[in-house]
C-alpha cells in the first residue's frame, strides 16, 4: 500500500493512495479501528492494523465509498512528527565527492584558489574516505519537529546564502526492538518514503570546523521534507533496486540508484539497536545518493527553484525554496 496523511478540509487524516491518485479516507471508510487515527497509530498497530487497512481500502475501491479525487485534498508529510529521525551516510560516491566539493566551497568562501586548495587537501590525506566509515554506519540525529510536506515552500534561513538539497531514501521503523541482528532486521521495517535533507551549506561548512555537528546547517524549520507517501515493505519489493532521480525546475540533474548503498538499512538497524531500543515511527535516512545534491556538482539552489526528488515505486517529492533574507 501507499499510505498518506492528507487534509481535505476536515483536519489531518490517514489515507491510502490509489492508482489514479485519489485517496481513500480510512476513517470515513471504517471509523472503528483505532489504528486509523493517524499514521503513527497505524505503524504501532503492527500487522493487524495493516491487514485492516488493506481490507478497508479494497472495499472502498470496490464500492467507491470514501474516495477523494485527486485535486480535492492536500498531502501532508506522511509522518508529520516522527518519533525520531536519524540521517546516515550510506553512499560512498556522495562521501568522496562531498569531501572534494566541501574543500572547493571553503576555498571559494575564503577567496582562495580552489585547485590549489584541492592539491593541498589531497596531499594531507583530507580527501581520503575515513576508515571509520567502512567500519560502522555513521549518522546524526535530525530535528523531528522540522518535517515539511510535499509541495510545501521551504523558507531559507536568513543566516545562509548557499541553498542545497539532498536526495535520500528513508525507511520507517515498524517494530520495537533492541540488539537486532542484521539478518533479522528486515521485518522491523514498516515502509519507505523519500527524504529531502535540505542543507545550508555555508553554515554547515563553518560549524563542522569545530568537529561536531551538523547543527544549524541542517536544523531550521522545514529542513526535512518527506513524502509523498509511505510505501509498505511488502509493496516496495527490493529496496536496493530503486532509481533515484533529481530534477531542478523540470530539468534532470542526476540519476542514481539505491543499489549503490554501501550500508543497507538492515545494517543501520543492527548498529543503532545495540544496547538501545528502537521504537515504531522512527525514521532512518539513507544519506544522499551519489550526485544527489548540489554540493557534489557545485550547482546550488536559487530563490524560487523547484526541486523534485523521484524514487521508483514511491513517487515524486516536490518542494520550492524561497530566500528568507
Amino acid at each position: 500500500m501507499k499510505l498518506v496523511t492528507f487534509n481535505a478540509g476536515e483536519g489531518d487524516r490517514l489515507g491510502v493512495l490509489s492508482n489514479d491518485n485519489s485517496v481513500i479516507d480510512l476513517i470515513k471508510a471504517d471509523s472503528k479501528p483505532p489504528a486509523f487515527r493517524s499514521m503513527q497509530a497505524l505503524i504501532e498497530s503492527g500487522e493487524e492494523g495493516l491487514k485492516q487497512a488493506r481490507s478497508t481500502s479494497e472495499s472502498a475501491i470496490a464500492d467507491g465509498a470514501a474516495l477523494i479525487p485527486n485535486g480535492q485534498y492536500k498531502l501532508c508529510a506522511p509522518l508529520p512528527v516522527p518519533q525520531q529521525v536519524r540521517d546516515f551516510m550510506c553512499f560512498e560516491k556522495h562521501l568522496k565527492q562531498s569531501l572534494e566539493s566541501a574543500t572547493k566551497l571553503r576555498a571559494m568562501v575564503e577567496g582562495l584558489d580552489m585547485n590549489k586548495a584541492l592539491e593541498t587537501a589531497k596531499a594531507a590525506g583530507a580527501l581520503d574516505i575515513p576508515d571509520i566509515w567502512r567500519q560502522q554506519p555513521v549518522y546524526y540525529k535530525a530535528n523531528r519537529f522540522a518535517v515539511s510536506a510535499p509541495e510545501e515552500t521551504i523558507t531559507w534561513p536568513t543566516y545562509s546564502m548557499v541553498m542545497d538539497y539532498e536526495c535520500e531514501l528513508a525507511c520507517i521503523i515498524g517494530r520495537k526492538g533492541k540488539n537486532i541482528a542484521s539478518q533479522d532486521a528486515r521485518p522491523y521495517i514498516f515502509g519507505f518514503t523519500i527524504l529531502n535533507d535540505f542543507s545550508a551549506r555555508d553554515a554547515q561548512n563553518e560549524e563542522m570546523k569545530a568537529y561536531l555537528g551538523p547543527a544549524k546547517g541542517k536544523d531550521f524549520d522545514g529542513a526535512n521534507a518527506m513524502g509523498p507517501c509511505i510505501v509498505t515493505l511488502d509493496e516496495i519489493g527490493d529496496p536496493y533496486a530503486l532509481d533515484m532521480i533529481v530534477r531542478i525546475n523540470g530539468q534532470e540533474r542526476s540519476h542514481g540508484s539505491s543499489s549503490t548503498m554501501h550500508w543497507k538499512f538492515e545494517d543501520l538497524i543492527a548498529w543503532v539497536s545495540r544496547d538501545e531500543t528502537l521504537y515504531p515511527g522512527e525514521v532512518f535516512g539513507s544519506g544522499t545518493v551519489g550526485d544527489g545534491c548540489g554540493l557534489e556538482l557545485m550547482q546550488f539552489l536559487a530563490d524560487g527553484d523547484v526541486i523534485e526528488l523521484e524514487i521508483s515505486k514511491i513517487g515524486t517529492l516536490r518542494n520550492t525554496v524561497r530566500s528568507g533574507s
